[in-house]
């Protein structure tokens, strides 16, 4: 059972099958599993509101039984509304899209909401965090992109942080009880400060895939510790 953000104590690591062997993901799958990490992260992009195809919900139903942990499908595309169904039939746990490319965004977390789902809410570098606040209540999830979507292997923008330590401030504030993700560029050096931040969950993908030794990766970034106190005005 997954902890209240208020009451974690570990980051919660999730690799980012965008950066794995596409031709083994199967094995990705595996690989994720036996780190010990909790999440497994599913970029699914459509050729429109990013540039690359990745795959659809046949992938993620097929790699389910490879892995027991949390799937959290991000769904960077156009019209999300029309994939919510079939990424629910497929086995994911968290359902993503961007307020970027929707419209009626309340509409859309009910929905998901209704297929039994944990609903999540992204943002671009360029969108500040203030343009999430109306919908903080009924969001399980809010993922900061700390890149522009789209390619793996980016460098962490650091200013996108602020937003994160935003975030974790209006939790307090006001009760909410979402967890905070950071994407993009997310590796020894940089996870500290996302952490710091007030960030709960951590996708990491390039960095995830070239360890030596993905377990001791994952435990390093699980026991980094957290700074979801910081100020509202950071």
């Amino acid at each position: 059972m997954e902890q209240e953000p208020s009451r974690r104590t570990e980051a919660i690591v999730a690799p980012s099958l965008l950066s794995a062997d596409f031709s083994h993901l199967a094995a990705a799958a595996a690989r994720i599993n036996a780190s010990g990490a909790e999440w497994v992260h599913l970029d699914v992009m459509d050729g429109n509101f990013v540039p690359p195809l990745t795959f659809g919900a046949k992938a993620v139903a097929d790699l389910r039984p490879h892995a027991p942990g949390i799937f959290d499908v991000h769904l960077m595309t156009r019209e999300p509304q029309n994939f919510f169904a079939d990424f629910a039939a497929a086995g994911a746990d968290y359902l993503t899209f961007h307020l970027e490319a929707a419209v009626h965004s309340h509409r859309f977390i009910e929905a998901i909401h209704k297929l039994g789902k944990k609903a999540g809410l992204s943002i671009v570098p360029s969108t500040p965090a203030a343009a999430l606040e109306p919908l903080l209540p009924w969001l399980d999830l809010v993922l900061v992109m700390t890149v522009n979507p789209g390619y793996g292997g980016q460098t962490l923008i650091p200013e996108c942080l602020g937003k994160v330590g935003i975030l974790a401030a209006l939790r307090r504030e006001r009760n909410h009880r979402y967890l905070i993700s950071v994407d993009g560029g997310v590796n020894e050096d940089t996870a500290p400060r996302a952490r710091a931040a007030g960030a709960d969950v951590l996708v990491t993908g390039a960095a995830f895939f070239s360890a030596p030794d993905p377990a001791d990766f994952v435990r390093r970034l699980k026991g980094l510790p957290s700074g979801a106190r910081a100020s509202r005005s950071e």
